[in-house]
């Protein structure tokens, strides 16, 4: 039986893989232990082009070789910041008004890709099946396919896949679509995920899709593969565990000391447009304007680190939310009292499980997101004896499963009003049955669910030739 080899555009280092209770690197790493093999993909580094070409960079720990290269600053540009975060991240999230689309970047993509393909080939063995992950490597399979690698090679997208119309204004979504086919098992997020996909290649590609158990096959560009839904998920007891453990912290302590009693809406999210961070704002102000009684009564933390901070989108989401806390906080705050505390940085994993667990709402909005495992975190992190609610956007991946949340659609300020109203008012019995019929599902298809099942299928497929 061959290794796992796991593609990535970040790799995480072996203390990273071992750091938290839920997250990608925690299944990725686990499988690896399993069974043995390689974690490959990017530093995280901008190097020199000799330094970048010297690579890759081999760390041993157990069976699991850590396998990194550094990017060239024009590689970063055009591969990472320009093709990957400014074209295709925008417009899989539906954003095509902030999308931008240049033909050097697109040649770049597809450069790194190849380069990388071209790294890997001399670690993968004849009997290792390769697992690549995300919207940076697309064209990945197709580049090792090239280097007459007949491997099974699976793709997982984290993200959404845009319908046919919304694809289409990538100029070159033909050649995307061709790269993808390349593969022999693509993982969606969801089924809406994948019959996008399944659209265009009825529509748009001519090609064939019948349906097989749980997903489909797919023939097209001359080539034969299979689709499924995959859910990516968490350890919810092991969240459950390290929150409880962690709730005596002193930062939790005086977060609890510095509410005065108010009851606590918590929101964590990496800084981006996709999130939906201004229209929560919103319907939090509405909140605290159309029910003054809660003036002073309720606190919203809203955690949201930076990130691709040199992509232009992400200076102006960042100065827009910093304009707009200030704002509302001008507006209701008190002589002892903030609405909105905004915090533009980094929290450790378990840190943020103890504040989840302290919070009597968790408020998850995003416009449009592939799964969302804050949500899940949310729910795992809670005290079964008092648990906060979970208020979840329509748009997230994870609506589909936590069917307990209050769900809301965050184009709808007044609707998210009403539901924090609802959330932060309702009575323990019925908090409690949202909270078990969430801790059910999450516990049906955890993070070991998730990465078995996709495992499992791709070791069924046929190898390619």
């Amino acid at each position: 039986m061959g290794r796992l080899i796991v593609v990535s555009n970040r790799v995480a280092t072996p203390s990273e893989a071992k750091a938290s209770a839920g997250g990608l690197a925690v299944a990725v790493f686990g499988a690896l232990k399993d069974g043995g093999g390689v974690w490959f993909g990017w530093s995280g580094d901008v190097v020199s082009e000799s330094v970048a070409n010297a690579g890759p960079m081999l760390v041993k720990e157990g069976a699991v070789t850590f396998a990194t290269v550094g990017l060239s600053r024009k590689d970063y540009d055009q591969y990472y910041r320009g093709f990957s975060n400014a074209t295709l991240w925008p417009i899989f999230h539906y954003r095509n008004d902030l999308a931008r689309y240049e033909r050097d970047e697109y040649t770049g993509y597809r450069r790194v890709n190849a380069w990388l393909a071209h790294k890997l080939v001399k670690l993968i063995h004849p009997d290792d099946n390769i697992w690549v992950h995300d919207y940076h490597l697309i064209p990945f399979a197709e580049a090792l396919r090239s280097e007459d690698i007949e491997n099974r090679i699976g793709f997982f997208l984290h993200i959404p896949f845009p319908s046919p119309q919304v694809l289409q204004t990538i100029p070159p979504h033909d050649e995307l679509v061709r790269s993808l086919c390349c593969y022999d098992l693509l993982g969606f997020q969801t089924q809406n995920d994948q019959q996008a996909f399944l659209d265009y290649i009825a529509r748009t590609a001519r090609g064939t899709v019948r349906a097989q158990g749980k997903g489909a096959s797919v023939e097209a560009f001359g080539r034969k593969l299979r689709t499924g839904v995959y859910r990516i998920g968490v350890f919810p007891d092991e969240i459950a565990a390290q929150a409880a453990r962690d709730e005596g912290r002193a930062e939790v302590l005086d977060l609890k000391q510095s509410l005065e009693g108010r009851k606590l809406v918590m929101s964590v999210d990496r800084l981006d447009y996709s999130k939906g961070l201004v229209e929560r704002f919103h319907a939090f102000e509405q909140l605290l304007e159309q029910v003054p009684a809660w003036r002073g009564k309720v606190t919203l933390v809203q955690i949201a680190p930076p990130t691709r901070s040199d992509v232009a989108s992400y200076k102006l989401i960042r100065e827009e939310l910093e304009r707009e806390a200030g704002r509302i906080n001008g507006r209701y705050s008190g002589l002892d009292y903030t609405p909105i505390r905004y915090l533009s940085q980094q929290y450790d994993h378990a840190k943020l499980m103890s504040l989840f667990r302290e919070s009597q709402v968790g408020y998850v909005t995003p416009l449009h997101d592939g799964m969302n495992l804050v949500a899940k975190e949310y729910v795992a992190a809670q005290n079964p004896d008092d648990p906060g609610v979970l208020v979840l956007s329509i748009f997230a991946g994870a609506a589909a499963e936590l069917t307990g949340a209050l769900l809301v659609n965050p184009h709808d300020a007044e609707g998210m009003s009403e539901a924090l109203q609802h959330a932060l008012s309702m009575p323990l019995a019925e908090r409690q049955a949202r909270y078990e019929i969430n801790m059910a599902a999450l516990r049906r298809n955890n993070l070991g669910v998730w990465r078995d099942s996709f495992l499992g299928d791709l070791g069924s497929v046929p190898k390619a030739h």
